[in-house]
């Protein structure tokens, strides 16, 4: 065995073929279950082995050697089976080059002798193919731009990654963004590592505006970012035209008003201020403030925009599934009824904990949430959802009529009619006025299914209110103070998060990155599109967490659905 590691790959490949006996001595084995399962799938089984064996070593040089046996035996099928094109060629595009120096000539040959035999590539085949030609950054970039109109292949991320990372190498900024802009033209989406590469080359190439773009597609991709693209940003604020980048003075009325339509966090309005940066990383303190600038960081939201998308579908879905008259009499009523800073879910709060003997429909719970709310907005009252049945049902009990009179006398009380489902109500007002939701509803049910929004789970990041009890008093927990995801502020300063896998925000690491001075401690609270994101600390909120999570795990908790 000692002495196979000596000889050269063709050697090695024919020595891998003649462990098997003689092709004339081989039995026949009949087209049965027993006999395909003994044996090679497809042509050349012999070739299928050695293809195995080298793949598990890593061998592309035994590999070529084994196909060359393969194509110039007489006996051999002229074409070889698609997963065996396809193993030679991954093999080939992960070849280590000190071993085998000339991957892309051996990739070449390969798929040429493919399409001769009249093998149909996959999209798998041609990015290996691409990967395999990095050396050649253009020829590849041209096999994947070309694979839907020759071969009928739609493109995927894994396609143009490589040909990417190749011009990034090369450092190659305009050849990188013809291939974003064919990613474009194939509804294909760079995340993470092709955005570094697409930073990395506008940064080498001093194009302060691409980078700026790059920034802004980055954060609407990841919340936090990996070292190598860290180390791409830290390089680019460190050159002569980052701090070149920008105007001295700017409106920041204009500022502020496109941070609230871009839902905190961000104004997108290029580059502010002059001057070197100064990059620090750092931690943030548990309510947000950075450890380096001392900056507020922001309670990021979903924009303006998708804010009204996304009440415009919840309500289709509604008026599809409920009475349609019903709803529409609710969206007319919202429209007239706008200036509420919370909705309440009577329901769970009501049933919060109440399934045991002497359990029932508590309005002295939703009463407390609700006075907790009032004192949290200067006696401003909320909007309570409560299904029609219950209410008949409480107005016979004069304490709770007492306090259904009040609610209503108050405009903090709507009753959803007969047969329908209060959840539509409850959440299209929450988004339709933009505000928080009381509830301890998951939000998993089949109807926000139905919803299949990409941003529903940063909307209920930021606008679901939780809440638990304290000795008979209501004890809100609020969204978080601040988002883990990249932000820039409305003097021009950025920062960005980095992974952390422990998931604890306590030790995680920022890029503070800002011009010297931008940053101060903000005089007020942070809004995001106008909702208060942030309240004073209640002093029954100790140990908040903890019963909620008691909560969560207990059975009692939950929900049932109002229904007629």
């Amino acid at each position: 065995m000692g002495s196979i590691s000596l000889m050269g790959p063709n050697q090695r490949a024919r020595a891998l073929l003649l462990r098997l006996p003689p092709r004339s001595s081989r039995r026949r084995a009949p087209h049965t279950a027993m006999a395909r399962r003994r044996g090679s799938k497809g042509p050349n089984p012999d070739l299928s082995r050695a293809l195995t064996d080298c793949t598990r070593r890593g061998d592309s040089a035994a590999a070529m050697a084994a196909f060359d046996n393969a194509v110039s035996d007489p006996d051999a099928p002229a074409r070889l089976a698609a997963h065996q094109y396809n193993q030679l060629l991954h093999l080939l595009a992960t070849a280590d080059r000190s071993s085998f120096p000339t991957p892309a000539a051996a990739a070449r040959r390969v798929f040429d002798h493919m399409l001769q035999a009249g093998a149909p590539p996959s999209e798998a085949t041609i990015t290996s193919l691409a990967r395999a030609l990095l050396d050649y950054p253009d020829e590849a970039f041209h096999l994947v731009a070309t694979m839907k109109d020759k071969h009928g292949l739609a493109p995927r991320l894994r396609s143009y990654s490589p040909v990417l990372a190749a011009f990034r190498r090369a450092g190659d900024a305009s050849r990188a963004y013809a291939v974003e802009a064919h990613m474009a033209a194939s509804g294909v989406s760079p995340e993470e590592p092709e955005l570094a590469a697409l930073l990395h080359v506008s940064s080498t190439a001093g194009h302060a505006d691409k980078v700026y773009e790059y920034m802004h597609k980055l954060r609407q991709t990841v919340d936090c970012v990996t070292e190598d693209t860290a180390q791409v940003l830290e390089a680019w604020f460190r050159t002569d035209k980052a701090a070149m980048a920008g105007k001295p003075q700017w409106d920041a009325a204009e500022v502020k008003d496109a941070i609230v339509l871009n839902g905190g966090g961000c104004h997108q309005l290029g580059w502010l201020g002059t001057g070197p940066w100064t990059l620090q990383r750092v931690t943030s303190g548990p309510h947000g403030q950075c450890a380096g600038c001392k900056c507020r960081l922001a309670s990021v939201d979903i924009d303006m925009d998708k804010t009204h998308r996304f009440a415009d579908s919840v309500a289709a879905l509604a008026l599809e599934r409920e009475t349609k008259a019903n709803f529409s009499h609710f969206q007319e009523w919202l429209e007239e009824n706008k200036e509420y800073e919370a909705i309440v879910d009577g329901a769970n709060i009501a049933l919060y904990q109440q399934n045991f003997a002497e359990g029932g429909f508590s309005l002295t719970q939703l009463d407390s949430v609700i006075t907790e709310l009032r004192g949290r907005y200067h006696g401003k009252w909320p909007l309570v959802i409560l299904h029609n049945k219950r209410i008949a049902k409480l107005m016979e009990n004069s304490s709770d009529r007492h306090l259904i009179e009040t609610w209503r006398a108050n405009g903090a009380l709507y009753t959803t009619p007969n047969g329908s489902n209060d959840d539509w109500y409850w959440l299209y007002a929450a988004i339709k006025l933009n505000c928080l939701l009381v509830t301890n509803d998951e939000m998993r049910d089949h109807i926000f299914e139905l919803l299949g929004s990409s941003f529903f789970p940063k909307w209920k990041q930021r606008h679901r209110v939780k809440y638990t009890f304290n000795k008979g008093k209501a004890v809100l927990v609020m969204p978080p103070p601040y988002s883990s995801e990249i932000q820039e502020s409305e003097v021009g300063s950025w920062h960005v998060p980095m992974e952390e896998k422990s998931g604890d925000e306590r030790v995680r690491i920022w890029l503070c990155i800002g011009r010297t001075g931008t940053c101060k401690v903000p005089d007020k609270v942070p809004t995001t599109n106008g909702v208060v994101q942030e309240v004073p600390p209640n002093e029954a909120s100790n140990g908040v967490q903890q019963s909620l999570q008691e909560d969560k795990a207990d059975s009692r908790t939950g929900k049932r659905k109002d229904r007629e």
